[in-house]
C-alpha cells in the first residue's frame, strides 16, 4: 500500500531502525531516535545504491515522490541520479565561489595590505554600499560591460559623477585580480570608456581673504566642542596636511623634542602607489597645541582618537566642526581648505619660494628622480617657513595683517 500523511505521522520509533515502503524503491526510514528520513534505493550498472532525499516533515511526502520521480527519470536516461547530485552541488559550489563576491574579498584581502586605513574604509563602503548589493552573487566569468555599466548609471542617478567613476575602477581591479588567478577571460571595465558622465573638476572651498582668515581662527578658537576636536581643528591650519593625513596622526611619528612631525604616505606614479615619507617641521604654536593634547590621548595610538576603541575621529569630523560654527563646507571653507589657504597666502602674502611650498604640502613635482633620492628637501628652508606662517595666522586672528613685516624676514 502506498503511504499516507496519517501513517507516517503515526509511526512510532523503535528499538532498532525499520522502513515504511511506498514503491518503486521510495521508502522512509523511522530511526530508534524520532528522525523520519526519506531514502530512494535503485541499481545502477549492477549495483546496489541508496540516494538520500531528505527528511520528514521538512520534506513532504508529496515532495519525497517528485525528488523520487526526477531520481527515476534520470535512470531512465543512463544516469546515476547520486553522481548527478554529487555534480550539481560541486557546480553550485563553484558558482558560489567564484561570485563576484567571493573573487571582491579575496582582492579587497591582498589591495588592503599596503594601504591607509581611510582608504580601505571607502572602498569597503563602495564595495557595500554600490556594487556589492547588485552584482555580487553573479559568477565573475559572466559579468559584461553592459552589468557594469547598469551598476556606474545608478550611482550616476544620485548625481553622484566622481563616486561612479571609482565603481568602474574598483570593479576594473577586481576583474583584472579575477583573470590573472583564471577565473575570468576578460575585464570588461575598460569597455566602459566614454560611456560614463565625466565630472567637471570642483576645487576645495577655501578662505584666501586674510580679515577672513582671521574670522575663521577666531571662531576655531572658540569652538565648544570636545577638546580632540578643537585641537585638530587648531592644528589643520598650522600644518595643512591633507585631511586623512590629520585624522590619522599617531603618537609614535611624532618627535616633540626634535620639533618634528614625520609619517609615510602614498604617491601615485605611473598606476603605481610609492610609499613617500613627508617631515612636517612644527612650529611653537603646533607643539603647544601637542603639548596640551598630550596628557589626554598620548597613551593611545591616534592623537585624535574617535568615540570608537582604536579608531580615529572620523572623516566627516572636522567639516561638521566646520559647519557647527557656521561656515559652508561646500562654498565656503572645508577640511581639505586649508591646504589651498597657505598655498595661496605663503606664496602671495609671504612671498616663500614656491618649490618649498610644494614639498610641505608633499606635491608632485617635476623632478621625480631628485625627489625619490631627497626625502627631506628644503627642510631648513621649510622649518623657517612654518614658523613664520604661524606666526602670521596668530597675527590675523588677532586683526593684525602682518604679512609685510614677516615677508622681509
Amino acid at each position: 500500500m502506498k503511504l499516507s500523511d496519517l501513517n507516517i505521522r503515526r509511526a512510532r520509533p523503535a528499538e532498532k531502525p525499520y522502513k515504511l515502503f511506498d514503491g518503486g524503491g521510495l521508502f522512509l526510514q523511522v530511526e530508534p531516535g524520532g528522525g523520519k528520513l526519506w531514502r530512494y534505493k535503485f541499481r545502477f550498472e549492477n549495483k546496489e545504491k541508496l540516494l538520500a532525499l531528505g527528511k520528514y516533515p521538512e520534506v513532504s511526502l508529496q515532495e519525497a515522490r517528485r525528488r523520487h520521480q526526477e531520481a527515476r527519470g534520470q535512470l531512465a536516461q543512463n544516469i546515476d541520479p547520486s553522481a548527478a547530485r554529487g555534480a550539481a552541488k560541486a557546480a553550485k559550489r563553484e558558482i558560489v565561489e567564484n561570485s563576484f563576491e567571493a573573487v571582491a574579498r579575496e582582492w579587497l584581502a591582498l589591495w588592503r595590505r599596503d594601504k591607509a586605513e581611510g582608504h580601505v574604509i571607502r572602498a569597503c563602503r563602495l564595495l557595500a554600499n554600490d556594487i556589492l548589493p547588485y552584482i555580487g552573487d553573479i559568477p565573475v566569468a559572466e559579468i559584461k560591460a553592459s552589468v557594469i555599466l547598469k551598476v556606474c548609471q545608478r550611482v550616476e542617478s544620485r548625481g553622484a559623477i566622481e563616486t561612479a567613476h571609482r565603481v568602474n575602477v574598483t570593479i576594473g581591479q577586481i576583474m583584472r585580480y579575477a583573470v590573472i588567478t583564471g577565473k575570468a577571460e576578460r575585464n570588461p571595465s575598460a569597455e566602459l570608456r566614454g560611456a560614463l558622465q565625466t565630472a567637471s573638476p570642483r576645487p576645495f572651498p577655501t578662505i584666501t581673504d586674510p580679515e577672513r582668515v582671521g574670522e575663521l581662527l577666531r571662531a576655531i578658537s572658540s569652538y565648544k566642542g570636545t577638546q580632540v576636536v578643537r585641537c585638530a581643528l587648531a592644528l589643520a591650519p598650522l600644518v595643512f596636511v591633507r585631511p586623512g593625513e590629520l585624522r590619522e596622526a599617531k603618537w609614535e611619528d611624532i618627535d616633540l623634542k626634535r620639533k618634528e612631525w614625520v609619517f609615510e604616505y602614498s604617491k601615485q606614479r605611473a598606476n603605481k602607489a610609492d610609499k613617500q615619507t613627508l617631515i612636517v617641521p612644527l612650529s611653537r604654536q603646533a607643539l603647544a597645541i601637542l603639548k596640551d593634547l598630550h596628557p589626554l590621548t598620548g597613551s593611545g595610538e591616534y592623537v585624535f582618537p574617535g568615540m570608537r576603541s582604536g579608531r580615529p575621529i572620523s572623516e566627516v569630523t572636522i567639516n561638521r566642526a566646520l559647519q557647527g560654527m557656521g561656515f559652508n563646507t561646500g562654498t565656503e571653507i572645508c577640511a581639505h581648505g586649508f591646504r589651498a589657504m597657505a598655498r595661496t597666502l605663503l606664496a602671495e602674502r609671504l612671498r616663500f619660494n614656491p618649490q618649498w611650498i610644494e614639498r610641505q604640502l608633499s606635491h608632485k613635482t617635476n623632478e621625480n628622480l631628485g625627489e625619490s633620492y631627497d626625502r627631506t628637501q628644503f627642510l631648513d628652508d621649510r622649518r623657517k617657513m612654518m614658523q613664520v606662517w604661524a606666526d602670521y595666522l596668530d597675527g590675523l586672528k588677532e586683526g593684525k595683517d602682518l604679512s609685510e613685516k614677516l615677508a622681509k624676514r
